[in-house]
């Protein structure tokens, strides 16, 4: 019996340990998806299960309500290597948990209905996040959602300045869109939207679900364009696996950020894992180590695949290589052929988003196989 809604892939997972996982048959394979970015520091990184282990042995959960070392320590961590000056940080237990209190915070501190969000953007499923998801296929069947969000083309400055004005509460973007097909942008256009925001009143609401975390090659994307969000969401990589998800809030949405709850908001296993995961990202330096491997894979593929791709773009080690045909069969011959995982990016992206711990030699091996499953 399968699982409802997921497509289950014919590779049965039994573990993992670093860079690769295993199948039930002991077949090793060279992870290149990490599960959509959720494994930063490697596959059971011994920190990160100590750290889980240790806590599950006192307490496996109270409700946060209740403080506890674990929570505030991640609270503590959090504002610690936030972008933003932190006023307050709220845990839940996913990314699209996250984006959903980001939407309400941002209502409930300005007063105002209003949402912006950009064409091709992804922020979750749940209904308030899909309605600030671009594509109708993620959202149609679940009609009618939340009024008030105004979409924007990705990337367009003007547009942007004519849609924020006195009636918007917020605006919601990725700094470099992933599901939409490994979109950047130039840090002009984001620091328009901060400028925007600002002049209206308006928060601005950085998605970095699944570019934060080092992912782009600085710990948010934000960094590396120097703007600094009313409120920040990350998720998937935070606890090496484990559901967690955080909203980060500038004092003044924190002030007025309504009532909002979750009976599961940042249990001590999780929260544990979490802090775990953000020392080793810090202290192994994985954002600058990203940018390097992944400047480095960029490289290789455009001179070694040079016209057989429409386009290789990304940041870091959140890479997208654009196919002349559908990516399907290229992600099935990887798995089959060559033990490599990968991800789609819509029909025609290859996405790559692999623990943050890959070296050179990794890439070497993803770009032998594309050459041979492209050939």
């Amino acid at each position: 019996m399968s699982g409802f809604v997921f497509s289950e892939k014919p590779i049965e997972i039994a573990s993992g340990d670093g860079v690769f996982v295993h199948d039930t048959n002991g077949t090793e394979y060279l992870d290149f998806g990490a599960s959509y970015a959720c494994t930063p520091v490697g596959h059971c990184h011994p920190e990160v299960v100590d750290a889980a282990t240790s806590q599950l042995e006192d307490l496996l959960y109270v409700q946060a309500s209740y403080p506890h070392a674990a929570r505030t320590a991640l609270y503590e961590r959090l504002a610690e290597v936030a972008p933003v000056d932190v006023g307050k940080v709220w845990l839940c237990n996913s990314g699209t948990e996250a984006n959903e209190a980001a939407l309400k915070f941002a209502r409930s501190a300005t007063g105002r209905e209003k949402i912006v969000a950009t064409t091709q953007g992804f922020h979750g499923r749940t209904m308030g996040a899909l309605a600030t998801t671009w594509k109708d296929k993620y959202k149609k069947p679940f009609g009618p959602l939340i009024d008030g969000v105004e979409f924007v083309p990705y990337g367009d400055g003007e547009a942007m300045r004519e849609a924020v004005d006195d009636e918007t509460a917020g605006v919601i973007l990725e700094p470099l869109q992933g599901e939409g097909g490994i979109n950047p942008v130039p840090t002009e256009y984001l620091q328009t939207v901060r400028v925007a925001t600002a002049t209206s009143g308006a928060a601005l609401i950085l998605d970095e679900i699944q570019t934060g975390l080092g992912r782009t090659g600085s710990l948010w994307a934000a960094d590396r364009h120097d703007v600094v969000p009313d409120i920040l969401t990350t998720a998937k990589g935070l606890g090496s696996g484990l559901p967690i998800g955080a909203t980060l809030c500038r004092d003044w949405i924190a002030a007025d950020a309504g009532d909002h709850g979750s009976t599961f908001s940042g249990g001590p296993v999780v929260s544990a894992a979490a802090v775990a995961t953000l020392d080793v990202i810090k202290r192994e330096g994985l954002p600058a180590h990203a940018a390097e491997v992944g400047s480095y894979l960029r490289g290789e593929v455009e001179r070694r695949l040079g016209d057989d791709v429409r386009d290789v773009r990304g940041d870091g080690l959140m890479i997208g290589i654009e196919v002349k045909r559908g990516s399907n069969r290229l992600l099935r011959d990887l798995a089959i052929e060559h033990r490599i995982l990968a991800l789609p990016a819509g029909r025609t992206v290859l996405r790559l988003l692999p623990p943050l711990t890959v070296e050179r030699e990794h890439a070497d091996r993803v770009v032998d196989a594309l050459v041979e499953v492209m050939a």
